[in-house]
């Protein structure tokens, strides 16, 4: 691994780190540990390289891979701030993801962070008891809610002096900024606007015609953006962000149909999105129809440096 290994790894299994060149890889990995948890994978392509090229993580020292003799990718980790750690479901069993987790706090440490937290699905019980066995505990919980769209979805009055458009060109450095003002409320960082856009609009399944905006007065005061996953059944949002001083009008739940609407249109018959209990903002999900599948739990660790 980068630097030593916390704790060994079973005989034959190779370390280094991650390199552009892996993002693929990295990938397949990723969906193969997804297909055996939820039956279907999620992570695309542009989310992996989003986060390898996150600002301050530097590969040579916050990645690593481990390599089964076959040399078939066995598992992953990376660390900044957020870590994540995934082991091929063929693998399992074998410590690694221990020893990729010992390896995240151990690099952490060294690189004088306070704490590290890491998303960890509440239908994964092993992985749950790992990190709970490691001294973590529970942050946040975060939701995947869904909605099925059998009918055509019929839009609400906007409220007066509100229009909608779907995003145009032009309106990409304003939805960052009426995004991150958002998400400040509850995020530990702000994005910057190239962070951001990796995650957003330049992305490959970026569907501007499926994202909705909401104006007064010429100003951005809202914004649903989308994604349109090819080969899915159903569609995705990205964001949901409202201008303080807009809300509670209505705007969020217009966007929303707005966009289920586009996307029934374009076929999909379902819509999904994630949110977390910092944003507050799952009674408003669940008020437009979409309801809980699954969750995941942010669990975090105090550091002592050394």
């Amino acid at each position: 691994m980068s630097d030593h290994p916390p704790q060994p790894l079973p005989a034959g299994y190779r370390t280094r780190p991650a390199t552009a060149a892996d993002l693929p890889a990295i990938h397949r990995l990723v969906e193969s540990c997804e297909q055996a948890l939820y039956g279907v994978a999620e992570t695309d392509l542009d989310t992996v390289a989003a986060d390898q090229a996150r600002p301050g993580l530097v590969p040579e020292l916050d990645t690593v891979l481990v390599h089964a003799p076959t040399g078939e990718l066995a598992g992953r980790a990376w660390v900044n701030r957020r870590s994540e750690v995934h082991v091929h479901p063929a693998h399992r069993g074998l410590g690694i993801g221990a020893a990729l987790l010992a390896w995240v706090e151990a690099r952490a440490r060294r690189a004088g962070t306070e704490w590290v937290a890491q998303t960890v699905p509440d239908g994964d019980p092993a992985a749950v008891a790992l990190v709970r066995s490691r001294g973590y505990e529970p942050m946040v919980t975060s939701w995947l809610l869904g909605i099925d769209l059998p009918t055509e979805p019929v839009l609400p009055e906007p409220a007066p002096g509100i229009t909608v458009w779907p995003f145009r060109p032009g309106d990409e450095h304003p939805a960052h900024r009426l995004t991150e003002d958002a998400f400040d409320e509850w995020q530990s960082r702000r994005r910057s606007y190239e962070e951001w856009a990796l995650l957003t609009v330049e992305r490959s399944t970026f569907a501007p015609a499926m994202s909705s905006l909401a104006f007064a007065d010429g100003q951005l005061v809202g914004a649903v953006l989308a994604l349109d996953v090819p080969d899915a059944d159903e569609g995705y949002v990205e964001r949901v962000a409202v201008r303080g001083d807009h809300r509670h009008r209505g705007i969020a739940r217009l966007l929303l149909q707005h966009t289920f609407r586009s996307f029934y249109h374009q076929g999909r018959r379902g819509c999904t999105l994630w949110t977390h209990s910092g944003t507050g903002a799952l009674t408003l999900y669940q008020r437009v129809g979409m309801t809980v599948r699954r969750s995941s739990t942010v669990h975090r660790k105090v550091l002592v440096a050394g």
